[in-house]
């Protein structure tokens, strides 16, 4: 037999993703639904020789057309027609799983139901009597343990089992005599005017009578749904008549209805609820004064990691790119292909992939947080003090989160709030989170000014990235989006344990995306600032007399009133428009960073003497010290000795708090762009943005002066 094809489909955080990545493991591919901006993870993997193809659909409480994701899913039902769907349902909430689950008998899967989080059933006092319940479906039920191989075995058995004896649920689901009269007569209609269709015509009648758009455009187009159509207003009418109600909330009851009774035979609920180990922790993490703290501390912890198990490790990669750098340069000799190997392509890139371990790091840390149910927690900790004080959705603040890792996917997270303002809102606001690319900035920095208080500074700009983004949602609110965001409604996942699997699979897709952009668009950035800084033929490498330095010394005055007034300073902002991390990489190509803990080659053009000599606005000459052969970039002493020249303790945390509040990278933009269909709201932010982040640095540089910081 030819693969087996399966889809996996669930309401969110049931387990999916974690059982499709223990099925899968690297063997997956990340990409996007065709025409859409959702997510598509597939992958394959073999069971007793039999290849299996597996899609992961998004998470959907139901198959309406209200989201983009519940369209997918449905889409893919229909269209694609996999050999087995993998209902995966939270047993401890298994009433409302069950409404997808009906949903997909209605679209005639051929359905196999995996429960999972059996052990929080049982601690909520649930017995689930999976043969009843089986029976009554009319589809396999196994009960499986998602992070582990509990059930795996069996589940795989029926897979397969059920790709080859497809089960027949149709004639399973009942929705009391007068909806169901009414569905059949729809029906009969559809079937006489409009054969051949690619779904079951009983389907096609329900989603007619609740007005979905998208049946009814298909129905209209087919040339011969005229009595179809009439036909349904009809019976909409009198669905009005008889319940006083429209027909979608008639079929609605029906479906809960249906469910009631699977349950009433199926599932044994105790008299009184039980307190489960989930409502204990939440008892003190989304405490009313506890809640609050407990995130910053959480918060400041994961910084503290990330910098305590980093930076060593960056350190190695420093070593080998120093090593490469002068190997080439000893190689090759002085000379112009030299310069652009060495200084541009290992300065340049290498300069950013060192921070690939904190990078690593603080995706690891925040994938455990996610898996173990605490960032949801997170979000309903922060909606009592948004929707109050800002009135913006406590839904907004899990994109916030997700921005901390990069904005691109905080911003297409938007996407689960339904209040268009929210939305733009949200947009808006995300890139003031300080995503990791900003982070090979804030390291280098605190280095050479605050390497005893390392967390603290950063933790302390991660904080301000978060105020400033709620008191720039407060004044938005206020003024071009008025009007309170709907209740907050979300679901807390119970806790569990993340397993290692799961967590390493997060950390690499979403690293490998910084992994990716140092291959392609800084590379092509390192080598476009190498030309220009090379430019015009004849005058020193990067020095002030380059067309870099001439665009930096143009543009300088314009920042000098926050404390960072030299060109070499302007042209790594400039630059970092591009991707936040050139500011990094411009600062390796300017002072050479790569090959000077190497040894010789930007040494010797820039000082016979093996020291780092480089230009400041005001034309003094800063002498660094030789580097020692394994300092890491932020480690390295010629590194930090232009750094303190160029910048004083004052000016390099204002400097700092710029880069995180400026102009969002061309990425964030795009993606803005893309989500609004439309270049308003991309020039909007670039400007806003911009404003702020001036505003705000002025006010921290200026400020800080006045109370006798230096």
């Amino acid at each position: 037999m030819d693969k087996i094809r399966i889809a996996l489909a669930g309401n969110p955080n049931v387990g999916k993703s974690t059982l499709f990545n223990r099925w899968t493991g690297m063997r997956q591919h990340v990409g996007n639904w065709p025409g859409k901006t959702v997510e598509k993870k597939e992958g394959t993997f073999k069971y007793k020789g039999q290849e299996i193809e597996v899609v992961d659909l998004p998470g959907n409480y139901s198959l309406t057309a209200y989201s983009v994701e519940e369209v997918v899913s449905r889409d893919y039902i229909v269209d694609e027609k996999p050999d087995v769907i993998v209902n995966v349902i939270d047993a401890a909430n298994i009433e409302r799983n069950l409404y997808l689950t009906v949903q997909m008998m209605e679209l005639g899967a051929n359905l196999v139901l995996a429960l999972n989080m059996n052990k929080f059933a049982r601690e909520k006092g649930l017995k689930i009597n999976k043969k009843q319940l089986s029976q009554l479906l009319g589809v396999p039920v196994i009960e499986i343990e998602a992070v582990d191989d509990t059930g795996s075995e069996e589940l795989l058995k029926n897979i397969v089992k059920s790709s080859q004896a497809p089960n027949i649920v149709l004639d399973r689901l009942e929705y009391g005599n007068e909806v169901s009269e009414h569905i059949q007569e729809i029906q009969e209609i559809l079937d006489e005017d409009v054969p051949g269709l690619d779904a079951p015509s009983s389907w096609i009648a329900l989603k007619l009578l609740e007005d979905d758009p998208e049946i009814t455009k298909k129905i209209e187009e087919s040339g011969n749904g005229q009595r179809v159509l009439k036909n349904v207003k009809k019976m909409q009418r009198h669905f009005n008549d008889v319940f006083g109600d429209d027909a979608d909330a008639a079929i609605t009851d029906a479906r809960y209805g249906f469910i009631a009774g699977l349950v009433s035979e199926s599932v044994k609920k105790p008299k009184i609820d039980k307190v489960t180990r989930s409502d204990m922790i939440d008892r003190i993490v989304t405490h009313k004064y506890l809640g609050i703290p407990i995130f910053l501390l959480i918060m400041w912890l994961t910084f503290q990691i990330t910098f305590t198990l980093g930076d060593p490790l960056g350190g190695y990669i420093e070593e080998a790119f120093g090593w490469l750098g002068s190997t080439v340069a000893a190689n090759m000799g002085e000379g112009f292909l030299t310069s652009f190997i060495v200084d541009g392509i290992i300065g340049g890139v290498g300069g950013v992939l060192v921070f690939v371990p904190l990078i690593f790091i603080l995706f690891l840390v925040l994938s455990v947080l996610e898996d173990s149910g605490y960032l949801a927690r997170a979000a309903f900790v922060m909606d009592r003090f948004m929707h109050k004080l800002v009135g913006l959705h406590g839904k907004s603040f899990i994109p916030m989160i997700l921005g901390f890792g990069c904005a691109v996917p905080g911003i297409m997270a938007t996407r689960t709030l339904e209040n268009e303002r929210d939305r733009l809102l949200t947009m808006l606001i995300v890139p003031f989170m300080s995503c990791s690319a900003r982070l090979p900035v804030y390291a280098l920095i605190v280095a050479a000014f605050f390497s005893a208080y390392q967390g603290w500074v950063i933790f302390s700009l991660y904080l301000l990235g978060i105020v400033v983004a709620i008191v720039v949602a407060a004044i938005f609110k206020k003024t071009i989006f008025k009007g309170m965001s709907a209740p907050f409604v979300m679901e807390l996942p119970p806790y569990r344990i993340p397993t290692v699997k799961g967590a390493l699979i997060h950390m690499w897709e979403r690293g490998v995306l910084f992994l990716k952009k140092a291959g392609t668009v800084i590379l092509a950035l390192s080598v476009v600032i190498w030309a220009l800084s090379s430019l015009p033929v004849g005058v020193e490498y990067a020095s002030q007399d380059s067309i870099t330095g001439q665009i930096g010394t143009t543009l300088a005055p314009v920042f000098a009133p926050l404390g960072f007034g030299e060109w070499q300073a302007t042209v790594a902002i400039i630059y970092g428009f591009m991707a936040k991390e050139v500011v990094v990489s411009t600062f390796g190509i300017i002072y050479g960073i790569g090959e000077d803990s190497g040894g010789e080659a930007t040494a010797e053009e820039a000082a016979p003497d093996e020291q780092v000599s480089s230009e400041t606005s005001e034309g003094s000459s800063i002498e660094a010290a030789p580097a020692e052969e394994e300092a890491a970039p932020e480690e390295d002493p010629g590194f930090i000795a232009v750094m303190q020249e160029l910048f004083t303790p004052l000016s390099a945390y204002a400097y700092m708090v710029f880069v995180l509040l400026y102009i969002p990278c061309l990425a964030t933009l795009a993606t803005i762009r893309r989500e609004t269909n439309s270049w308003k709201w991309p020039g909007f932010a670039a400007v806003y943005t911009f404003g702020v982040a001036y505003v705000v640095s002025l006010v921290v540089y200026q400020g800080g002066l006045l109370l006798g910081f230096a």
